[in-house]
């Protein structure tokens, strides 16, 4: 046999045997068929906060309209901790496969500056998908309290400094805006952090503290029943379920713009086929009547978009945040 054919022959075995070793590598060409034929199993959605919440809510009615349209089981399961770190970690190092999706909420962009360190970088780690919707945040006080505007507001406790005021707890939203009032208004409150929106409810209705920054998705009910009255909400502009109830910087307090939100990530690491295709769906059922009519009954606001759109907003957003959490002073325990 002459050289160049035992060459040609060497050659061969070489490629078949580094064929034979690509092919029995565990997932060399598995993950290029999962994200071709994506979704092909059950889907997790992971809900960073305790069951019966927004993001809880909102997460369920997600899962059960994106199973309809897949065909595949798609299923909530909850992993509090940490005022949601423990579930946004577990999403960032979870395997980029599409199979695990995490529903979050502004706190995933307000972690890092209220925290010296964290276990994920949210722009490396994750990946947007959809942004679901706004969540409405107004400054409300009880019904037994006889302000109507934030300057009666501010005047009162301008000539009564000292007296409370409540928050889901602390370094959560409601205790950043808080503490924002308490620098642009210029007054001294004193700070009630409790554990969750039911108990700061329970008090506000109680007359126990004078005013909050709480999410109209928990006041809805007390703000139609009369217990409670909002004097103004946070944003850019007027909410359409609040209609006739101005913003904060319409009244004279601007530096409120900053909005909550439900949002949908992935894995940063998951194929661009698998994201889009994600968020398409996302897209397909937040602008349905249907979804928008569910989001509204939860006292939110649709946003939709893809992918794109929502990576716009995160960068817009997590200044704004920054800014908030730079004036308010607060920092995470």
């Amino acid at each position: 046999m002459s050289f160049r054919k035992r060459g040609m022959s060497g050659f061969a075995t070489l490629t078949a045997g580094l064929v034979a070793i690509v092919l029995l590598t565990p997932g060399a060409h598995a993950q290029s068929g999962s994200a071709e034929n994506y979704p092909e199993r059950r889907i997790t959605f992971i809900v960073p906060y305790p069951p019966g919440g927004a993001t809880d809510i909102t997460a369920r009615m997600l899962a059960g309209k994106l199973s309809e349209a897949w065909k595949q089981t798609v299923i909530v399961e909850n992993k509090p901790g940490a005022g949601g770190i423990v579930g946004n970690d577990f999403v960032a190092k979870a395997q980029p496969d599409g199979y695990t999706v995490l529903i979050a909420i502004t706190q995933i962009i307000q972690a890092p500056s209220l925290n010296a360190s964290l276990p994920y970088d949210v722009a490396k780690d994750l990946a947007p998908v959809a942004q679901v919707c706004l969540s409405t945040i107004a400054l409300v006080v009880p019904e037994a309290q006889p302000f109507k505007t934030v300057k009666e507001l501010v005047d009162y406790t301008t000539a009564n400094p000292g007296r409370p005021y409540g928050s889901f707890g602390n370094a959560t939203t409601s205790h950043l805006y808080g503490e924002l009032f308490k620098k642009i208004a210029k007054v001294n409150m004193t700070h009630v952090p409790y554990r969750g929106s039911a108990p700061l409810l329970n008090d506000l209705l109680g007359n126990q503290v004078i005013s909050a920054f709480i999410d109209l998705t928990t006041a809805a009910p007390q703000l139609a029943a009369g217990k409670i009255r909002a004097l103004a909400v946070g944003g850019e502009k007027r909410k359409s379920l609040l209609p006739n109830v101005p913003t904060m910087a319409e009244q004279g307090f601007p530096g409120f713009e900053a909005e909550g939100w439900v949002g949908v990530f992935l894995p940063a690491a998951t194929p661009k086929r698998i994201i889009d295709k994600l968020a398409d769906e996302m897209a397909n059922i937040i602008a349905s009547s249907e979804g928008v009519e569910k989001i509204k009954s939860f006292s939110m606001e649709p946003v939709g978009g893809g992918a794109n759109v929502f990576a716009k907003a995160l960068k817009i957003d997590q200044q704004r945040w920054a800014d908030v959490v730079k004036q308010s002073g607060v920092k995470a325990d």
